[in-house]
This record gives C-alpha cells, sequence and structure tokens, in this order.
C-alpha cells in the first residue's frame, strides 16, 4: 500500500495562501501524502508554488493533454484526454474528476463563489471522501463526510451564486438545507 493520496483544489481567485492553510500543507507534507494538484492559476498555482519552495517531491500535476499551464515544480505529470468538442467547465472538470477519483482525501480552498470548487467537494463527498473546506469568505474550515455535508458548507457561500450554481451541478434538494449568508450588495 502506498501512501495516503490528497486532493488540492481550490477557486482561481484564491492566489495567495493563508497561513492557515499552510499550516494543513505542512501537515500533508509532514505525513508524507501523495498530492494530486491541478495547473489553473488562482489556489493551484498557489498551493503548487508553496510545495515546490518546501522542495516537496510527493506531487502528482493533472494537466489536460498537450497543454499543461503550471508545473512549478517540475513533478510527473498526469495528461488527461478529453472527447471531441469538450469545452470549458466541462473540459476542466473532467481532470478534476481524475483526481477526485484516485484521491482518499480531499482539501478544498472556497471563495465563496467557485462552482468548480463545490463540483470537486461534491465529487468526493458523493464517493464518502473527506474534504477539508477553507472557506475564505468565513477564514475558516469546514469538513465535509457526505454528500449530506453540503448544505453546511453551501450556506457559507454567497447567496446569488450559491443558487445558480447549486442549480447547475443539479443540488437544488440541498439547498433547503442551506440560508446562505447575504450577498454583499
Amino acid at each position: 500500500m502506498g501512501p495516503m493520496t490528497v486532493f488540492i483544489a481550490g477557486s482561481r481567485r484564491i492566489a495567495r495562501l493563508p497561513q492557515a492553510v499552510r499550516q494543513r500543507i505542512d501537515g500533508i507534507v509532514m505525513k508524507e501524502m501523495r498530492v494530486f494538484i491541478g495547473d489553473a492559476n488562482g489556489a493551484d498555482r498557489a498551493v503548487q508554488q508553496y510545495l515546490a519552495e518546501k522542495g516537496y517531491r510527493s506531487v502528482l500535476v493533472h494537466c489536460m493533454e498537450g497543454a499543461c499551464r503550471n508545473n512549478l515544480g517540475g513533478w510527473p505529470v498526469r495528461e488527461v484526454a478529453a472527447p471531441w468538442g469538450v469545452r470549458g467547465f466541462d473540459f476542466y472538470s473532467l481532470k478534476d474528476r481524475v483526481m477526485a477519483d484516485s484521491a482518499e482525501y480531499g482539501l478544498m480552498l472556497w471563495d465563496g463563489k467557485s462552482k468548480g470548487t463545490i463540483n470537486n467537494v461534491v465529487c468526493m463527498s458523493r464517493q464518502s471522501k473527506p474534504v477539508v473546506v477553507y472557506v475564505a469568505p468565513a477564514k475558516s474550515f469546514l469538513t465535509v463526510r457526505s454528500y449530506a455535508d453540503l448544505g453546511d458548507l453551501l450556506a457559507q457561500g454567497d447567496a446569488a451564486s450559491v443558487s445558480k450554481l447549486a442549480h447547475e451541478l443539479r443540488l437544488d434538494g440541498l439547498r433547503q438545507n442551506a440560508v446562505p449568508r447575504r450577498a454583499a450588495g
């Protein structure tokens, strides 16, 4: 049996890692967990930068076939192929799905709005894989252990964004449990 695996991802709007997130990543490094990470700007790039500065080698970068945007540590790459014609959210979520399926744990950095980050939490929670989510607006962590826990997470997001992403990801049943905080206006 190999090392424990963790899928780390987050919102593109999160370009700097808060100290609390750095401490979580330090724990992952201390436990010598294998990190699965994407190649996007924002949280992926910030986590890559932090791991590269630490000289951490147990990282596998996931990119779409033929186009790796960020690999700051020169780590091995897993390229994910997309069916012809797939674009946008559906295109990039394919590599996220591979990481969610392959990892045992998740660490997500959510800006309270990002659909992709919530989609990753949904994928992992449906497989009963625990995901620690750093909720940036609240500056706090919430652990999602099952699909039913998603309502608590969505309640901490931006109301308008959560309503839209819940509809797009077909999470409408969960919105009844969630009482999103008021949208900033």
